[in-house]
């Protein structure tokens, strides 16, 4: 398995991890995946991934902006207020 499988799977597990009413930066999440600087890289594998079982809509920019998602930005605002993250 590759350096960037393992990442994904890396990536991946951290985000599934988290509970309803937290979020998590792009860069918390690639610092915890042992990669600090990769932090676009974990937006491009959640960009990716359609699991429902793993919330990528609770991965928001470092900025305090909710960045993008997959199923589109308004559905992450109505995901992240309905459980009260932002």
């Amino acid at each position: 398995m590759s350096n960037i499988d393992n990442f994904r799977k890396n990536v991946l597990r951290i985000v599934s991890k988290i509970r309803r009413g937290n979020v998590m930066t792009y860069k918390e999440v690639a610092k915890m995946a042992g990669r600090p600087s990769a932090y676009r890289a974990v937006g491009n594998i959640l960009s990716r991934n359609f699991d429902s079982h793993i919330p990528c809509y609770r991965v928001v920019r470092s900025d305090g902006k909710i960045g993008g998602y997959n199923r589109g930005q308004s559905m992450k605002r109505r995901l992240l207020e309905k459980e009260m993250a932002i």
